[in-house]
């Protein structure tokens, strides 16, 4: 997954972005809205965790603009109120969800991998095609039935295969997936990720096909 933190307080942001980061998620920070708006504009999210009280003003607002532009991107609100009416109000403005500070980090797990899930339509994460069965957020993958162990990026560049099946993605779009802004990473890159895994997918009845001068597809043989 690619997530948006907008955070300000810098201890908690680095906090959370090493434990997404951790768990293999692409993650970007701003720290005020401003340049949150500008990361929105050039770059899609599957998750917006946001910050209430900002330097550059009110987080509600920029959901308010999130919505009223028709992104429907997930959002999960982190506040440190936890009057009733707060929690309300960002709900009616369109929020998925809402944490209360201070929070764990388990609990944050859980909600994002909840509201993922209704986004998706799904009460389960898993993903099939052919052979494979792939939880994107447990990171697991079987093949044949059998359990095949992916590292950070091929696991995120295999959710994105199955996100789009059948259709061409360009290096540029993968990289974009795979890497924050903070990566310095060249398009090669993606080549030896998705050779390794055509290896581990070998057998499932799923292939990875290059199409010349414009990326990579993936399809049932």
């Amino acid at each position: 997954m690619r997530f948006l933190l907008v955070e300000d307080n810098q201890s908690l942001a680095a906090a959370i972005l090493d434990r997404l980061r951790l768990d293999g998620h692409v993650a970007d920070h701003a720290a005020d809205i401003d340049t949150a708006e500008s990361f929105v504009i050039t770059t899609d999210y599957d998750l917006i965790l946001l910050d209430i009280m900002l330097p550059d003003g009110d987080g509600r607002s920029f959901l308010k603009a999130h919505r009223d532009g028709q992104n429907e991107t997930p959002v999960i609100v982190l506040t440190a109120r936890s009057e009733v009416s707060d929690r309300v109000g960002v709900l009616d403005l369109g929020a998925d969800d809402y944490l209360t500070k201070p929070f764990d980090f388990s609990e944050l797990d859980a909600r994002c991998r909840a509201v993922l899930r209704r986004r998706g339509g799904r009460s389960s994460n898993q993903k099939r095609l052919g052979a494979l069965v792939f939880d994107p957020l447990a990171g697991t993958l079987e093949v044949a039935g059998q359990p095949v162990a992916l590292r950070n990026k091929e696991l995120r560049l295999l959710e994105t295969f199955l996100a789009a099946p059948d259709q061409i993605l360009s290096k540029a779009r993968l990289v974009d997936r795979l890497f924050s802004y903070e990566e310095e990473v060249s398009e090669n890159a993606i080549e030896v990720y998705v050779a390794r895994l055509r290896k581990k997918i070998s057998g499932s009845g799923v292939e990875i096909q290059t199409v010349r001068g414009l990326g990579y597809r993936m399809q049932t043989q």
